[in-house]
């Protein structure tokens, strides 16, 4: 065989792809040992995900942003306002 080939041999990926045998990734090497002493408990496939918290009104959340600001305005206006020109 010549040098050329060797190459494409050694960087087939499809030669690969045919192995008998294939190694498993270091995480599920890990995973296996881990749970071969302490297996993992059964969960359902959407576990519940608790007591969800009301969350504030986003009007109540405009309406203070906007009170903000008119207070911010009404009182730069009035101490426009009160400046001796």
């Amino acid at each position: 065989m010549s040098e050329q080939d060797d190459v494409q041999r050694e960087f087939d990926l499809g030669w690969a792809d045919d192995a008998e045998h294939k190694e498993p990734s270091a995480r599920a090497r890990m995973l296996a040992a881990r749970w071969k002493e302490n297996p993992p408990q059964p969960q359902p496939f959407r576990a519940d995900p608790g007591p969800v918290t009301p969350r504030r009104s986003s009007w109540l959340s405009t309406a203070i942003v906007l009170g903000c600001v008119a207070a911010v305005i009404l009182v730069l206006g009035y101490a426009r306002f009160q400046a001796p020109y």
